[in-house]
């Protein structure tokens, strides 16, 4: 193994002390300090300043060969890095107002489990959700919401207990998986396949019952997705929506107007769920539990949506007795009631606080 090299040594510092602080996010902007993201609160580390140029080494010296041209040519780029003895981290590093800075997130070595994400009760709906035989599943957040997490952990409970072929398409890898009951191939872009459309192309050829998509990106990979579930797939992929609402809508925003109403029995055929998810502070301090609004794609919900009664599903997660389906503003009246969350919190992450407080009041209107 080759020596660490001084600026390598140095952010490998920092990534140590990251990692033992239980940090998510590790931000380093040239001639400043570390910065860290702890309980998604933004903290500088007491460090002398990383310099330009040492930051400029660390991503020319780790960034894998396949991506430098995109580095060279377009001063940004995406990869993964392994600290020795400390972990994998995701890798985004990009210029501003002419210099490096670098965002990393750790990954952390072991698949998370239900438990160990503080699922709680809404384990028994992603559980569900992820013994469907076919159709399109998306874990929706945003950014730092944990959705890649949570997917994760749906992923590691089909692992446990089916026995299924997985073919994911990441940039980059984020949680690697042991082959259990289940059989995993997973794909990086750049290191693995050159590019995501042409594994995209190529994932219908491989033989899996499961395909997980990093990030439903375009549309091309929709068509896709809606192509493996039309043929009997199962299909795991991210979204960046903060709502079920939002969420459909951004869907829909990948055909043009002409399209629409193809577009709506496309969707009502293969769509089999949306998690949306958000992190709020507990109450103790010093962390944060994941709040979900999940809705479960059964008949009432597809026919809304081939009819393109979009807004009648926002009532079906308020006012529906199934527990397979619910609004973010009944899993955090849960949080609130069970002591997870404080009331305040619970307010202003609530995308209708003012509905959530009648409800802490004992007022609740039937939909």
């Amino acid at each position: 193994m080759p020596p660490v090299t001084p600026h390598t040594e140095i952010i490998n510092e920092l990534l140590k002390l990251a990692v033992d602080s239980g940090v998510s996010d590790i931000i380093i902007k040239s001639n400043k300090p570390g910065y860290v993201r702890l309980a998604g609160k933004l903290k500088p580390v007491e460090m002398d300043p990383i310099t330009c140029p040492e930051a400029q080494a660390f991503v020319d010296e780790h960034v894998p060969r396949v991506f430098k041209a995109n580095w060279n040519d377009e001063g940004q780029v995406d990869f993964a890095y392994a600290a020795e003895g400390v972990g994998r981290f995701r890798v985004n590093a990009f210029h501003q107002r002419g210099l490096v800075s670098i965002v990393m997130r750790h990954i952390k070595a072991t698949v998370p489990t239900f438990e160990q994400l503080g699922l709680g009760q809404t384990a028994d709906a992603l559980i569900k959700l992820s013994q469907a035989k076919d159709g399109i599943l998306l874990v929706c957040g945003a950014t730092g919401s944990g959705k890649s997490s949570t997917m994760a952990a749906m992923l590691n409970w089909v692992n446990q207990n089916l026995d299924k072929h997985i073919v994911t398409i990441e940039d980059p890898i984020e949680y690697t998986f042991p082959d259990d009951k289940s059989l995993f191939q997973q794909r990086e872009i750049g290191l693995d396949v050159p590019s995501f459309g042409l594994a995209i192309k190529a994932v219908l050829r491989q033989n899996p019952d499961i395909i997980l998509i990093g990030e439903m990106r375009d549309r091309e990979t929709f068509e896709t997705a809606i192509s493996a579930a039309e043929t009997g797939h199962l299909v795991f992929s991210t979204m960046h929506a903060a709502t079920v609402a939002q969420s459909l809508t951004r869907l829909f925003e990948f055909f043009p107007p002409e399209e629409q109403i193809q577009a709506r029995r496309a969707i009502a055929g293969s769509l089999r769920g949306f998690i949306c998810q958000k992190l709020i502070p507990t109450l103790e301090g010093g962390g944060r539990v994941p709040s979900n609004e999940i809705l479960t794609a059964d008949t009432v919900v597809k026919n809304l949506i081939l009819e393109g009664q979009f807004e009648k599903i926002q009532g079906i997660l308020e006012g529906s007795g199934d527990s397979n389906s619910f609004s973010f503003n009944k899993d955090i009246y849960r949080l609130i009631k069970a002591g997870k969350i404080s009331k305040a919190d619970g307010l202003r992450f609530s995308p209708n606080p003012q509905a959530l407080d009648m409800n802490l009041k004992g007022i609740f209107i039937k939909t």
